[in-house]
């Protein structure tokens, strides 16, 4: 499962790693949580970064209600299960982050990790998008999943499930228009270990409530007001 992550970085930044434009004005993100608007480029805007709520609600839903049951959609099935089935073939994203955090059980306490590539640099997970419309207000709702898959052999010490991070050069496949279902389903594996690394993060992060940088800071080996046992 991946049910927070990051985009961090700035505009400009973003601009230029994939090659989009950022329309309006763009604020770092330190701890996205689901139901948030988040940035994504779809196979229909290649060019251009938009901002979907995170949670697919499909466009057949009664409601909207559906979103916070899918946050993640598991890559091995995702060509069988429904809702997924009908929006693979055409409607695929990328999801723009930097990071994502998981946590571990040490002790009594729940210790948040954030997992990065070694280049520092922004990446994308395998996405996919659906719109859909109320039909009392008329307004229309883009919303994403992000694919998940069994995790590599880090993110496994943590959890057993991670995001599924695509290879720079590879990006652009998973959004073509051409892309046949066994090149996509090809796409869909666990990232490198050996390309990542991870570090214990501020307890900040366990707020969802906070997004400041602080989020993603390393955990500090002791809190202010805090002090060491030597029975603990």
């Amino acid at each position: 499962m991946c049910g927070r992550y990051s985009l961090a970085k700035s505009k400009e930044d973003i601009q230029k790693r994939f090659a989009v434009q950022i329309k309006g004005t763009f604020t770092p993100q330190f701890n996205i949580t689901p139901l948030q608007s988040c940035a994504v480029i779809t196979n229909q805007q290649p060019n251009d970064v938009q901002f979907y709520k995170w949670g697919l609600i499909p466009s057949w839903s009664i409601d909207n209600t559906t979103g916070i049951n899918l946050i993640n959609a598991r890559a091995e099935s995702v060509y069988q299960k429904i809702p997924f089935k009908h929006i693979i073939k055409n409607q695929r994203c990328l999801v723009l982050s930097d990071g994502f955090f998981e946590w571990r059980k040490e002790g009594k306490n729940k210790v948040p990790y954030r997992f990065n590539l070694n280049s520092d640099e922004a990446f994308a997970y395998a996405g996919l998008w659906d719109s859909w419309k109320n039909e009392e207000t008329e307004e229309i709702t883009n919303s994403f999943t992000i694919l998940t898959i069994d995790a590599n052999k880090m993110v496994k010490s943590v959890h057993e499930r991670m995001p599924v991070i695509l290879r720079k050069d590879l990006e652009r496949l998973w959004i073509s228009a051409d892309v046949s279902e066994s090149q996509a389903t090809s796409l869909l594996k666990s990232y490198d270990s050996e390309a990542m690394y991870s570090y214990a993060v501020h307890r900040s992060v366990n707020d969802a409530r906070n997004n400041t940088p602080e989020c993603i800071q390393a955990a500090p080996k002791f809190y202010p007001g805090e002090t060491m046992s030597l029975f603990d």
